[in-house]
């Protein structure tokens, strides 16, 4: 399927969108970048978002995330969502967030559902309401509609105008969605991570007037977020016995950019520290990673070097591979195969990863 540009070989998936294949764009990215970027330039456009992270001198500073973005009077920052207007950095505030939330009955299609106290009973009693899947409880799964990273296969791209369009949810409004049978709050996007603020704040107010018992918090998400909000969303999962799920997208720093638009330097080392959480509560576990499996993109060289990365944190560190679903700009690929993730799975072992899962099993196709 399609054929490199720099290279001209066919061989392997190629992506006609990206145009290169991940070889070429692992040895030669400086050449091939510019290429790419227009592509990243024309799925923001669509959409009303800036181009590139604006550094505009002088602007006004907004600390939140890997972008640093630094916007003068009228400009918006990365995500969509935080801008200055009168002279101050706007959006993202704590009490006021853009996003959609409904409850998820448990077991429930959680990244971490094959570790976690919802999906296994781990942690029982003090995390966990049963010793199995908690059966009879729910999940509030809430979908932040602004995000740091600009992938192009990305699962949920809807969000990309629901970030300007819709309405303003109260962090009091989202705790007061947490009822009796809720037993854990979860966050994903798009990333939570532009609005961690308005997270912190929905989660401090769930907790405070459901004292006394279960309620876990958790995040899916990008991880690249800066200090000191990094540490606050972990020291919540933390003492709730939930989890911090973090999506390495790829190891190879250009393929990565290449797919998302973004470095991922600050994700690796945000990884790295939280790993350092782990000790403090080993069970039920506290950090995990996943990766999906991107076809002719995202192979067992890069997952077996991110499972390499993360077996030298922690061999016990859960690692789950998910199936590609084609998507968004990346429509022209195929699912992820058997194969392909049975290799990546192995590869992952391989590295010592000690707790390897295949998800979206479902969506496995035949074939290389």
């Amino acid at each position: 399927m399609g054929t490199c540009r720099y290279c001209e070989k066919s061989a392997g998936t190629i992506s006609d969108v990206i145009g290169f294949c991940a070889d070429c764009i692992r040895g030669h990215f400086s050449k091939v970048w510019p290429e790419i970027a227009n592509v990243h330039a024309r799925s923001r456009r669509a959409y009303g978002l800036p181009v590139e992270p604006p550094h505009d001198p002088g602007g006004i500073p907004c600390p939140v995330c890997v972008n640093r973005c630094q916007m003068a009077e009228g400009r918006t920052g990365f995500c969509g969502l935080r801008h200055v207007r009168h002279g101050r950095l706007r959006g993202g505030r704590p009490h006021e967030g853009r996003l959609s939330y409904y409850h998820d009955p448990i077991p429930t299609n959680c990244v971490a559902d094959f570790v976690c106290p919802a999906g296994t009973g781990r942690g029982y009693p003090r995390y966990a309401y049963l010793k199995s899947p908690e059966y009879g409880y729910k999940n509030l799964a809430v979908f932040y509609h602004a995000c740091s990273f600009n992938c192009l296969y990305c699962q949920n791209y809807h969000f990309k105008e629901a970030t300007f369009s819709s309405g303003k949810c109260h962090a009091r409004d989202l705790a007061s969605a947490v009822d009796e049978r809720t037993s854990c709050i979860c966050y994903f996007g798009g990333d939570p991570g532009p609005q961690l603020l308005h997270a912190l704040k929905a989660s401090k107010l769930a907790m405070k007037r459901n004292p006394d018992r279960i309620l876990r918090v958790c995040w899916e998400t990008n991880g690249a977020i800066q200090e000191p909000y990094l540490g606050m969303m972990a020291e919540v999962s933390l003492r709730s016995g939930g989890c911090v799920k973090f999506d390495l997208k790829a190891w190879d720093e250009g393929l990565h950019k290449a797919l998302c638009g973004v470095t991922n330097q600050k994700t690796l080392d945000n990884f790295k520290q939280l790993s350092k959480y782990i000790s403090k509560r080993p069970d039920p576990p506290f950090l995990i990673a996943s990766t999906l499996l991107v076809p002719g993109y995202v192979d067992e060289e890069e997952v077996g070097a991110i499972a390499r990365f993360i077996s030298s944190l922690n061999p016990e560190i859960p690692y789950r591979l998910l199936a590609f679903y084609p998507s968004f700009y990346l429509r022209d690929l195929p699912t992820t195969s058997r194969e392909h993730a049975l290799r990546c799975q192995a590869a992952a072992k391989h590295a010592g990863i000690r707790q390897v899962h295949i998800g979206n099993v479902h969506l496995l196709g035949e074939g290389y």
